[in-house]
């Protein structure tokens, strides 16, 4: 019997058999079998996340991702061969081919065990080193063609048995140094007698990162890779040793003193397993916390002071529980905690470009305040206020100024809030006693500059309990606001960095002193242009994702868009179109799901199919075939409209009356209207003696409907000229504006709406006060091509714009022609 040579690459541990209850060293005819196996040409292939296998070792692995499972099934049905690789990333979840190691080992599945907690574990020893080639398969799982990794023998000589040597015997030593260590691998090692054993079971075992590891697996040549090995077990020796030199330091004898201290600990955990913390603890706890705040003297000297109170409290009172709560609000505030606000103007004009189409106003002041701060560094944040109808996105531009600005985003909402208490908190001597909605949340920001957005100022009431808007005033106060003061907190807090944009649909409802101390910015209704734009670039995509469609499943033209905008929305912005929008969408998403076919380019026709008959018919003018009819425009929360005035005479005693659901404003428009028709009556033709004999009766249709406000002013005077002179207006006019006694013509609001109104109406001329011109300005020409803008000063103007020169025969001409009679005593 030959003697057995350690260093005989043929001498190894056996391959293990399923049935075997131990791992007896390999023979040679083992390790020559194991040697000489081929290589499959395709494998499938089984990641690990956290453990490299190297040839000839077993480990057992815990199988909890789908795709493993399904490999270990199907390969333990078959040959029980597959391809072990370490992933390169040990957080991807579900790795593809080229997040592979492209180094790994052909393994043999030994035994498959279902655990207790429902996860698979295999037991598997790693045979002969591959490379991966190709990928064949992606799923169920990974198959890919390999080939045999080459390996290289080093020279047997005294060097390289010397090396080994000291590999064997560090080993040892780190076994014995480390407590944690089971004795069994000392007697493990000291039986391994094959050498490339020897290195890939010491490889797989000792205290190494996953791509270590690899490395080393990677390593052709054995000298190579024992080289390596020895370098880590040096290294981690050391480690050990240092760390047993420090342990054997710091044991000293205990002296009385930290004998009472340690009876005193012991003390303090029976309370803790008794009541939970106690209260040296918390108050150590809160101390340590407050030494690392970054606040002023004066924060930090009041926090102690509070700190102190509550050290001298007894825990069993009712006060202690509010006072850790105040604490631990002082703790939880970000004092002088700032985010880097990032000055890439290029950057932020893209996004928000990007989020929002239009809005042009506020796009440019935000850029202006980045552009100053960038120069300055330094600069009070302004307040803006967004004010508009609803649904043109005064409240997401938040999110995106946020984002342009790289500061967190906050938003408050105020519609409804009626207590004073709600902005600066409670007394802490209350019961139930908490911050203010500012200050709680800046808490929950983190930071004390973030982008603040108070939604729906305008809708701040008031009652018995105080006025919430007197209470933001000193928030929304730049001069004031660098200390602010919340009842509970009892300390100046800094909002003097926090951008605030509040958002309102209307102005009269703000407290003019709060409205003072804002910047306001229009933002106006869209477009059916700006409309159309809108919701292909957002509303069209955003609900394809929602409703799990595709790019290609829907396509909506710009003509049913504009179809869908007409027929089926009234509103200045574009929520009702998104949720149409979605209504179409989710009629293709049925259609998918039942596998039915449907037309991906959707027709007029398959709008009505699925949203129904119009519900809006457009706006069209009506012709002025009747002396006493004037289009006029108007303004709505949900955009711009026309309205029609109309004015009729009957004979009477020169009575007035006013139908039509009419506000007191405009109610006041009709009476000057009249009352200057009387003093000016010579000037437009009309005998005076008309009014007297004659009762006229203004109605504005759509009676259910309330109206009011002075814009009508102008056309309420026309109606009465046409009427009382029987001259018909001009075909395709409307007009706007407030009148005065004097029949000057004033401006008036809601221009671009007015207008978009009287351009979906088919109407040609416009009549407005030359004081409005600057709206006009504003709105894009190619907007307003097909309009013609009169522009006028005095209602002499606007009757000579207005009525046509023939006059409307009828019985009205009576009291032209014939003397009236005077009343007789």
């Amino acid at each position: 019997m030959s003697k057995f040579d350690p260093f005989d690459f043929n001498q190894a541990m056996p391959l293990i058999n399923e049935d075997t209850e131990f791992f007896p060293l390999m023979s040679q005819e083992d390790e020559e079998e194991m040697n000489n196996e081929q290589t499959p040409e395709i494998l499938a292939v089984l990641p690990l996340r956290n453990t490299v296998l190297f040839p000839g070792v077993v480990i057992p692995i815990t199988v909890g991702r789908d795709k493993s499972i399904k490999l270990i099934k199907d390969a333990y049905k078959g040959d029980r061969v597959i391809g072990v690789v370490a992933q390169l990333d040990v957080s991807v979840e579900d790795p593809k081919f080229d997040e592979l190691n492209k180094v790994g080992t052909v393994a043999v599945i030994v035994k498959m065990l279902q655990m207790p907690d429902g996860n698979t574990t295999v037991i598997i020893q790693g045979k002969n080193r591959f490379e991966l080639v190709e990928q064949v398969q992606s799923e169920p799982y990974i198959k890919a063609t390999v080939k045999k990794f080459e390996e290289v023998r080093p020279k047997v000589d005294k060097e390289f048995k010397a090396m080994v040597s000291s590999v064997k015997e560090m080993a040892m030593q780190i076994i014995q140094f480390s407590p944690n260590i089971p004795s069994e691998a000392a007697i493990a090692i000291k039986n391994i007698e094959s050498v490339p054993f020897l290195i890939n079971f010491i490889s797989s075992n000792m205290n190494a990162s996953v791509a270590d590891k690899q490395k080393m697996l990677e390593v052709a040549n054995l000298r190579d890779r024992a080289q390596m090995v020895l370098s880590h077990l040096s290294t981690e020796l050391q480690l050990l040793e240092l760390k047993n030199q420090i342990q054997n330091k710091v044991k000293v004898d205990l002296d009385k003193q930290q004998r009472d201290y340690f009876l005193n600990q012991q003390l303090k955990t029976i309370q803790e397993e008794l009541g939970g913390n106690s209260p040296d603890m918390e108050i150590d706890d809160l101390r340590k916390k407050g030494s690392k705040k970054q606040w002023s003297k004066e924060t930090a000297n009041h926090f102690n002071k509070e700190l102190d109170k509550l050290a001298r409290m007894n825990p069993a009172a009712a006060d202690y529980s509010v006072q850790i709560n105040y604490l631990e609000v002082l703790l939880d505030l970000p004092w002088q905690q700032f985010t880097k606000d990032n000055f890439d103007l290029k950057r932020a004009q893209k996004i928000l470009d990007k989020d929002h189409y239009g809005l042009d106003k506020v796009k440019k002041r935000i850029i202006e305040y980045l552009a100053v701060l960038k120069l300055k560094h330094n600069m009070k944040a302004p307040i803006l206020c967004l004010v508009g109808p609803p649904g043109v996105g005064k409240t997401s531009l938040g999110k995106s100024v946020a984002k342009a600005l790289g500061r967190k985003y906050v938003r408050m909402a105020l519609g409804g809030v009626r207590d004073e208490a709600e902005i600066r908190g409670h007394r802490k001597t209350y019961i139930g006693a908490m911050p203010g909605r500012i200050i709680q949340s800046i808490k929950k920001a983190g930071t004390s500059n973030p982008v603040f957005v108070l939604d729906e100022i305008d809708k701040v009431g008031n009652d018995f309990r105080g006025d919430p808007s007197s209470a933001l005033l000193e928030v929304l106060d730049p001069e004031q606001n660098n200390a602010f003061n919340d009842h509970f907190v009892e300390l100046d807090y800094d909002l003097s960095n926090v951008m605030f944009i509040a958002t309102a649909n209307s102005l009269s409802n703000i407290q003019p002193a709060l409205l003072d101390r804002m910047e306001i910015i229009e933002v106006n209704g869209y477009t059916i242009e700006e409309k159309i734009e809108i919701a292909k670039k957002h509303l069209l995509p955003k609900q394809k994702e929602q409703h799990g469609l595709k790019a290609k499943d829907v396509n909506l033209k710009s003509s049913v868009i504009e179809k869908i905008i007409e027929d089926y929305t009234r509103e200045s912005g574009v929520r009702g179109l998104e949720k149409k929008i979605g209504s179409v969408v989710r009629g293709a998403a049925t259609k998918l799901a039942m596998e039915e076919s449907y037309n991906v380019n959707f027709t007029a026709n398959d709008i009505e199919e699925i949203l129904g008959p119009p519900i809006f018919d457009k706006d069209f003018y009506e012709g002025n075939e009747v002396a006493g009819v004037v289009t006029g425009l108007a303004w709505t929360q949900v955009g711009g409209d026309i309205l029609f005035i109309e004015a009729s005479l009957s004979p009477g005693k020169g009575r007035m009356t006013l139908t039509g659901n009419l506000g007191d404003v405009m109610k006041e428009s009709a009476t000057i209207a009249m009352a200057y028709m009387r003093a000016h009556a010579a000037s437009f033709g009309i005998d005076y003696r008309v009014f007297d004999q004659w009762d006229i009766h203004i109605h504005v249709p759509a009676g259910a409907t309330p109206k009011d406000g002075p814009s009508a002013g102008i056309t309420m005077l026309t109606a009465l000229t046409s009427a009382f002179t029987q001259r018909k207006v001009k075909e395709h006019l409307a007009m706007t504006g407030e009148i005065t006694l004097r029949g000057k013509v004033l401006p008036v609001g809601g221009i671009k709406e007015k207008i978009l109104a009287a351009k979906r109406a088919n109407i040609k001329d416009i009549i407005l006060s030359k004081a409005n011109r600057k709206d006009i300005l504003e709105i894009k020409e190619s907007y307003i091509k097909d309009l013609n803008f009169h522009y006028v000063t005095d209602m002499t103007e606007v009757i000579k714009l207005a009525l046509l020169d023939k006059k409307v025969k009828n019985a009205l001409d009576i009291v032209y022609k014939e003397p009236v009679k005077q009343n007789q005593n």
